[in-house]
């Protein structure tokens, strides 16, 4: 009976009930532990199976420009490639020096001559053609024979449309074959469209297996040191690693199904996500689980609890960052439609992870899975201790005005300095690592012109051939023209496309290149009945690069709109949000500035790839809004339970500051570590995504949100008044409470 008493009182008076402090003996125990094993049984057998059956299915080879953009020059050159005059020819060039860059010897002739023997013999495809000695000087002649030459090629033609591996193959034998028939100082470098296929394929070649290993390892290390519990960070990795698992293999098989393409850096991109958010979900649901259990005994009721308070958070934060990444699927380019749809998935799956397989698997062990700082009864609230966030709170209420005027301005600063960034990187530059095939190209380019590697492809009618040629001719920045012969009847030829190859004086991906595209389609459409189109590898690069401007212009305000109506219908109101998403924009500008200050006093980087902009500023902006997210939802439900905003704001800072740091922390490393992989490309990324995460996490939502919620005030919310509603309804209960409490000692004392 005293028992029964305790709690009757301790109900009515809303004290938190200590008992089922064992977790075990209460029905909602008994029937929260049947949930939560029968989510885990099913959720390790779909798993199981789903990794089981699909890993072994493998996608279609994707068509001939399936990654260009749609209706360009340069896809429609490559899907009548196979039309085309020697369409099944692919050179890989033999690039032969000396060391010392002095002029080939008679001595070394000899050691060229037996080599193009060789390679003949060996014949790893298709056929070896003459030797050709270039002379130093501007490349504007070649010469099959030059008395003074320093340079030497030899070019063997592989069969057009063979699988990376093959070519690869082909490549690393012409290579063996080349070093040990010559030596020093002659030096070989194999160039040249299959060259470069092969060194992407090597580069590339267990890349992601490493980024994987690296990305689990951080996750592991920071959550050990989060958790501070020797068993505790097991539990997340692993359900975070299934879900990435999962992921990682739905995805490659149902882009086709949808029609868009993914490939490895794709892949490794989706993994970080995966990774980074998902990790985010559990820093906060554990958190409040934690906190929860210093409530109430009965695990089960507490973590009912913790989830109904976090779901709605995670819901709007993830649905943000889905919603975000579908708006790719409007991009001109395939494999940004790829990385979209790859990256919707994944974070899809990381929500649903988050919300029901790593609530089972928390819940399940029980308290001693905190070991050694397990939370107990009564033990205060994360909002209710002192600490760091509290004192920084604090700091922040006494002069919130100036700290937000400062911190804004170190952000303006670090955004002016992007001003100056450069964009535009030319295939030769997009490797951290500079392989073969581009050394290769270098030391082409020092006597024959830079576009001589990849040539454009111009396609014409046959009538209008002569013209296009001439055309071609005049126009700045071409450094020779020739037409393709076609082994076709008179009457078959007439019918097909003129081929007409244009070196350019510029390398691809450069602004002189880019200029010479440009101009060279304005002349050739003024030719009448010409319909002429300019492709080829370098006019590839070119539209890429147009297509991610594009893109950027039409998917930013996109993104922009989703995060402001997500912010209104999350907080029901219109301030807040505008404020918020100019915090997220500035946050991505400051972060734009400061990466290209490293980019081009640390790194050395010569340029931006045109695809980083856009990917960064969905990146920042999508999964930014996560801690505004994390802290603004937090205060509305402290100013819902009665606070005044201000007291809210700080309460929430308090109790999520420690998590949205561990968990921006957390983001940025996992972003980092995309530098493990070798292209330049994806190292701006994972650099501009880690330095706003950083400035998000610990200036951003812990110092300038608070002091602009503090400036605010109630205005905040406008036009809803939540410390209205929440002043509203609490008479009632305060009045039952004071009428119940004689009839509860009549009670007791009856008993």
């Amino acid at each position: 009976m005293p028992r029964v008493r305790s709690k009757v009182s301790e109900s009515l008076e809303g004290q938190p009930s200590t008992r089922g402090a064992g977790d075990g003996d209460a029905p909602i125990a008994r029937g929260g532990r049947l949930v939560a094993a029968l989510v885990l049984l099913v959720a390790a057998a779909g798993s199981g199976l789903i990794l089981a059956l699909v890993t072994a299915v493998s996608g279609p080879s994707p068509a001939p420009g399936a990654g260009l953009p749609d209706g360009s020059d340069s896809r429609l050159v490559a899907e009548l490639g196979e039309q085309l005059p020697s369409s099944g020819e692919a050179p890989a060039i033999v690039v032969l020096s000396r060391a010392d860059g002095q002029p080939l010897t008679p001595a070394n002739r000899g050691e060229i001559a037996a080599l193009s023997a060789a390679l003949a013999a060996s014949s790893p495809a298709g056929s070896v053609g003459s030797t050709e000695y270039l002379p130093p000087g501007d490349g504007a002649t070649v010469a099959t024979v030059a008395t003074v030459a320093t340079v030497a090629t030899v070019a063997v033609t592989l069969t057009a449309g063979l699988p990376d591996d093959e070519i690869t193959a082909t490549v690393r034998s012409i290579r063996s074959t080349a070093s040990d028939a010559l030596s020093a100082p002659l030096r070989v470098q194999v160039t040249g469209l299959p060259a470069f296929t092969a060194d992407v394929s090597a580069i590339f070649d267990g890349a992601n297996t490493t980024l994987l290993l690296t990305t689990a390892m951080v996750v592991a290390v920071l959550l050990l040191v989060t958790y501070r519990s020797p068993v505790l960070w097991i539990v997340p990795l692993v359900v975070v690693g299934t879900a990435d698992r999962l992921a990682t293999v739905i995805v490659p098989r149902l882009a086709p199904r949808v029609g868009v393409t993914v490939d490895d850096a794709t892949i490794g991109i989706l993994s970080v996500l995966v990774f980074g958010a998902g990790t985010n979900y559990a820093l906060l649901l554990v958190s409040r689980y934690r906190d929860e259990l210093r409530r109430q005994g009965d695990r089960y009721a507490a973590m009912g609890h913790a989830l109904r308070s976090t779901a709605p958070a995670v819901l709007a934060s993830g649905g943000t960052v889905v919603l975000s990444l579908l708006t790719l699927l409007l991009a001109d380019l395939p494999g940004t439609r790829g990385l979209g749809f790859a990256g919707a998935i994944g974070i899809t799956i990381a929500m649903l992870f988050g919300l029901i397989v790593l609530p089972a698997a928390l819940v399940l062990p029980g308290r001693w899975l905190f070991w050694p700082l397990v939370p107990r009864v009564g033990d205060p609230a994360s909002a209710d201790r002192g600490g760091v966030w509290a004192r920084l709170g604090r700091t922040v209420a006494r002069r919130p005005a100036a700290i937000a005027a400062a911190g804004i301005l170190l952000l303006l600063g670090l955004a002016a300095a992007g001003l100056s960034a450069r964009t535009g990187l030319s295939q030769a530059d997009s490797f951290r690592q500079t392989p073969e095939a581009v050394l290769g190209q270098r030391t082409l380019e020092q006597v024959l012109p830079a576009g001589v590697i990849e040539p454009l492809t111009v396609l014409s009618t046959a009538s209008t051939a002569m013209q296009v040629s001439e055309a071609a001719k005049g126009v700045p920045g071409v450094a020779a023209v020739r037409s393709r012969a076609s082994t076709d009847d008179p009457a078959s030829a007439a019918r097909r496309p003129a081929v007409t190859d244009v070196v350019l004086t510029d390398a691809a991906g450069t602004a002189g290149s880019d200029a010479a595209i440009d101009l060279l389609r304005s002349r050739l459409a003024e030719i009448p009945d010409a319909q002429a189109l300019v492709g080829g590898s370098t006019a590839e690069a070119y539209d890429t690069a147009q297509a991610n401007r594009a893109d950027t212009r039409l998917i930013v305000p996109l993104v922009l709109v989703i995060v402001f109506t997500i912010l209104m219908l999350l907080l029901r109101a219109l301030v807040g949000p505008v404020l918020l998403v100019l915090t997220v924009v500035l946050s991505f500008f400051a972060a734009f500035g400061a990466s290209w200050l490293l980019f081009d006093h640390v790194y050395g980087f010569p340029a931006l790839d045109s695809g980083v902009p856009l990917l960064t500023f969905l990146f920042l902006v999508a999964l930014g809004v996560d801690y505004n997210i994390f802290l603004i939802a937090r205060t509305r439900e402290d100013t819902l339970a009665g606070h005044d905003t201000r007291t809210a704001v700080l309460r929430a800072l308090a109790a999520t500051g420690g998590v949205i740091t561990s968990a921006g922390i957390l983001l940025a490393a996992v972003f980092a570590v995309l530098g493990v992989l070798p292209l330049i490309t994806l190292t701006q990324i994972g650099v501009i995504v880690g330095i706003g995460v950083l400035l998000d996490t610990l200036l951003v939502r812990t110092v300038i949100v608070p002091a602009l919620v503090l400036l605010a005030g109630p205005r905040f919310w406008w036009p809803s008044h939540p410390e209205q509603a929440a002043a509203e309804p609490t008479a009632i209960p305060a009045v039952l409470m004071e009428a119940g409490r004689p009839l509860n000692r009549a009670r007791q004392d009856a008993r």
